[in-house]
């Protein structure tokens, strides 16, 4: 009876000290909707993957599967909600059809910048927001902030936007509720993966199209395809990437678990947002020797989409109850940080 009472006590004390001596090992596929190699938009799953293995001594393993290995792009969502996969990372904008409130948590035209929006997402209610967002709409996730990257381009074209009427019939990808607004002002708006868009672009299935950042973009090669890259990236201020979890999978998970995986997210965060920062001046300063015209959308056709982006929130709000109270919240939050911006940081001229 002594010797089981000794052996109780330290078995225990192993609990204690490993805390996670009697947990469950947790063994996730993980599909992906951007090719890990794409710097800050699809590196920071695999950074993500193998840390957590390595930070949890093999607790948590990860195997990551590269677009359309496992699951198509745009069924990232669903599948991991069905628990046909335990866990997915993507930009959750491609589900606004399933989810009218989640771009907000994404990219929103003329939004926040991405220093901003972690602010808001941290510390503003966004994380919560987010889950009872999916949970509304009967999904079983748990999701997580796990990348960010800044502007995108405002997109490849075979000839300038001078005006609003050039957006009008122009056959172009765009995303999320950047979409929206072309698809007011007469563009025939199509989504499609980042993988399908040079040969879409070669073979004039459409005529423009976004996707990311310079350094994204040019691994992609349109510039070999159309020659005008439009700036500010207006639609996509900032590009948000989150790792989704099936919900039961995420409850069953223990408490230190849990802490690896948001500490491990929140750290790819940072290591994407740094990627992008540190790559895409060189890559953009070298545009001009591959006979790519890198232009600036005209101030005054910035402030017609601003105000065309505006009608579109607020039609979007009216109809959705969760995108209301998210942009409601996000537009709160923006009115005291604007006090800071305009005020403590240095002209980019300067």
């Amino acid at each position: 009876m002594k010797l089981l009472k000794a052996l109780t006590g330290v078995a225990g004390a192993i609990a204690l000290t490993t805390g996670s001596a009697f947990a469950e090992d947790l063994r996730w596929k993980m599909p992906v909707a951007f090719a890990t190699n794409l710097p800050g938009l699809g590196s920071p799953a695999a950074w993500v993957a193998d840390n957590l293995t390595t930070a949890s001594d093999g607790s948590i393993q990860v195997r990551v599967y590269e677009p359309g290995k496992l699951v198509p792009p745009f069924d990232i969502l669903q599948s991991v909600s069905d628990g046909k996969v335990s866990a997915g990372y993507t930009w959750i904008g491609y589900d606004q059809g399933k989810v009218p409130a989640i771009p907000l948590f994404a990219a929103v035209p003329f939004g926040m910048k991405p220093p901003a929006y972690i602010g808001w997402y941290y510390y503003g209610g966004g994380h919560e927001m987010l889950q009872e967002t999916y949970a509304n709409k009967g999904f079983n996730v748990h999701a997580q902030l796990c990348g960010i990257i800044g502007p995108e381009t405002a997109g490849w074209y075979s000839e300038p936007i001078e005006t609003l009427e050039d957006y009008k019939g122009l056959k172009i990808r765009f995303a999320g509720l950047g979409g929206k607004v072309l698809e007011k002002l007469g563009a025939s708006v199509t989504m499609m993966p980042g993988g399908e868009l040079y040969q879409a672009l070669e073979k004039g299935t459409i005529d423009a199209t976004e996707f990311s950042m310079p350094a994204i973009d040019q691994i992609l090669g349109f510039n070999q395809v159309v020659k005008y890259n439009l700036f500010p990236g207006w639609h996509q201020q900032f590009t948000a990437q989150y790792m989704l979890i099936n919900k039961d999978e995420w409850n069953r998970a223990t408490e230190a678990q849990k802490a690896l995986v948001e500490a491990s997210c929140t750290a790819a965060t940072t290591r994407g947002l740094a990627e992008g920062e540190y790559k895409n001046g060189k890559v953009l300063a070298e545009f001009q020797d591959k006979g790519v015209q890198a232009d600036q959308i005209p101030r005054e056709v910035l402030k017609e989409l601003k105000a065309v982006t505006d009608e579109v929130l607020k039609e979007e709000a009216a109809k959705d109850a969760d995108f209301k109270r998210v942009y409601e919240s996000q537009q709160e939050f923006m009115e005291s940080y604007k006090v800071w911006d305009t005020r403590a940081y240095v002209p980019a001229d300067l």
